[in-house]
């Protein structure tokens, strides 16, 4: 399939789309001035250590404090009187699924065979790899605790690696409390792995790695890995052999990338070179700075997808900015291949690029909450704090056999639709398919298939247990950052974001509790005066008007109600004018409600 790479960059917004044929597979979007920090290198120091959810906060210069779980550090052997690596990482056990899962991130599966790592001089910060959530944003985006339940384990019978086992070998191995390794006010080395997602801080790490176009260079482990995309077994042992001999020994562990296949020995030791002399600047800077400091920062937006996106297959990279169409070809002609800048364009039309190629529709549909299938079925995608739930359902299809037929062609093409707009849309955590019920357990084993080769073109670490007899399929995807609703919506002012509004009826209601409880509290009363929005008040002289009878006549008051248009629509006020008590003089008192609290003023 045929891949093009679309930039549409502005002063105001940038945003990077990723086509697969016809089809908007990717969508990046970054707002000027709010470019990303996942992969950036920090110096940052402890703020608190939390002993009961085994994690601190940690300051590196954002306007929130980072987050950092006691599985996300590492300290360097010899550190704070140790001798030796912490226990977390004393056996091949621990190294290993680390290490797996990280090239899991990268390529969508596992690497193969990884060799132990030698402890390294205690003058550099020594993490492991991290977890990074694609080959597409390698530059350590996915770091997750290991109680995160988006690194729920795989169910063994979807597994496609090996790593299981030790996984669960590992959950017995003790890990060091938090105290023991960090105490406030010490300086450390991070690196952002997820972005600060609504009201959380960003998510840290110390398993440090820095990504190249071939290879992901982990500065201070000593393993060699292969993604597994690539299949040539005499291809694999040549790639691993390059790495092995390519590198001083003991300068760090590499991570050969799907695009290293086919790639000439020259170019591929240059990569790794070039990432160690880049480690070492870094180290250096360190050693100088006064925390919270930024170290190292990754790519923008634009040269990030170039290094990320741009593989041998994809055929066009259309640029609609001069300047970055520039910064384009340099990047291209002296990080990547020469040869591939023929395939940079610069885009020049009047008609903005993406209504050019036929993406704007798309970006607009995949904001939408229902997703239409081609056989007339379609999808409701519906997002909470918690998780998110793609509801299935057979719409307009009738089929034209037998209901378990129907059912089990909108539940394919569903699974293949679900996926995709999965990784459109950018949605991690938690997820819950609620597919139609099939009474055929071989069905379900066809949707469960359809799910597994779905995701195969989702680089992102996705695990999928089994469809159960209900026909819901519980899944996560790894959440580094923002969906695409909250990178390019805001709540809305009227629902504050419920998504509901109150019904006529409930707010005419709400009005009416409001006279009595003012009444309640204002003594004598002979008048009230409601001003209400248009709906309320078209229901209260309408066909709510015996409630304010009702009052009327149990207040014994006047109420008089007034319309105003420029009144938001749960809002309403309210004035009392309350008669003479002996001896004294008439007043008023003023009160209003919004969403069922009234507000008092007495004058």
């Amino acid at each position: 399939m045929q891949k093009r790479i679309i930039i549409n960059s502005s002063a105001i917004e940038t945003r990077v789309a990723l086509c697969e044929g016809n089809a908007l597979a990717e969508l990046h979007v970054e707002s000027g001035g709010e470019q990303s920090i996942v992969g950036n290198i920090y110096k940052g120091k402890v703020l608190r250590v939390l002993p009961g959810m085994q994690a601190a906060f940690v300051e590196i210069g954002l306007d929130k404090a980072a987050f950092m779980h006691v599985s996300d550090f590492w300290r360097a052997p010899g550190s704070d009187g140790v001798d030796g690596p912490p226990p977390e990482l004393t056996s091949d056990l621990d190294l290993e699924p680390s290490l797996a899962a990280y090239a899991e991130d990268i390529d969508g599966e596992a690497s193969d065979a990884t060799e132990p790592a030698p402890p390294l001089p205690a003058t550099i910060p020594a993490p492991e790899p991290i977890g990074i959530g694609d080959e597409d944003s390698p530059s350590g985006e996915d770091a997750a605790p290991a109680d995160d339940p988006e690194d729920a384990p795989t169910d063994p019978a979807e597994d496609s690696g090996d790593s299981t086992p030790k996984q669960r070998q590992r959950e017995e191995t003790p890990m060091p409390s938090i105290e023991e390794v960090l105490t406030k006010g010490q300086e450390i080395l991070v690196q952002v792995s997820k972005e600060p997602i609504g009201s959380k801080g960003a998510r840290i790490t110390s398993h440090i790695s820095l990504p190249g176009r071939y290879v992901v260079y982990m500065p201070t482990t000593d393993h060699i890995g292969v993604s597994r995309r690539i299949e040539d077994d005499k291809e694999r042992q040549r790639l691993r052999d390059i790495v092995a001999t390519g590198r001083p020994k003991g300068s760090g562990g590499f991570i050969v990338r799907t695009a290293c296949e086919g790639v000439s020995k020259r170019e591929i030791v240059a990569d790794m070179r070039f990432l160690s002399r880049l480690w070492t600047s870094i180290v250096k800077k360190s050693s100088g700075a006064t925390a919270p400091a930024l170290l190292h920062a990754d790519l923008d937006i634009v040269l990030r997808a170039i290094r990320d996106l741009f593989t041998s297959d994809v055929r066009q990279v259309v640029v609609d900015r001069p300047d970055d169409h520039r910064r384009v070809i340099d990047f291209v002609d002296n990080v990547l291949q020469p040869k591939l800048k023929s395939r940079v364009e610069l885009y020049d039309g009047i008609e903005p690029i993406f209504d050019h190629f036929g993406i704007e529709n798309q970006v607009n549909r995949a904001l939408e909450r229902r997703v239409w299938l081609k056989s007339g079925g379609y999808l409701v995608f519906d997002q909470t704090e918690a998780l998110t739930t793609i509801d299935v359902n057979t719409g307009r299809f009738v089929g034209k056999k037998t209901h378990e037929e129907t059912v089990l062609k909108t539940n394919l093409e569903a699974a293949r639709i679900a996926i995709d707009q999965l990784r459109l849309r950018n949605i991690g955590g938690i997820i819950i398919i609620d597919f139609i019920d099939m009474e055929k357990a071989a069905n379900r084993k066809k949707v469960s298939e359809a799910l597994a080769e779905a995701v195969k073109r989702d680089k992102a670490r996705t695990n999928i247990l089994r469809i159960s007899e209900l026909g819901l399929v519980q899944m996560t995807r790894k959440r580094t950052r923002d969906n695409l609703r909250q990178l390019v919506t805001i709540p809305c002012s009227t629902c504050s974001g419920d998504g509901r509004l109150k019904a006529v009826g409930t707010l005419a209601s709400e009005v009416l509790r409001m006279v009595r409880r003012q009444v309640s509290t204002a003594g004598h009363v002979s008048r009230i005066t409601l001003t209400v929005p248009t709906e309320v008040g078209a229901a209260l002289q309408g066909p709510l008007r015996s409630g304010v009878d009702e009052i009327v006549e149990k207040l014994g008051v006047r109420i008089t109600i007034r319309v105003d248009g420029k009144l938001p629509r749960d809002r309403s006020e309210l004035q009392i004018a309350s008669a003479p008590a002996e001896g004294g003089l008439a007043g008023e008192a003023q009160a209003a409600v919004a969403g069922g609290e009234p507000a008092v003023n007495e004058s």
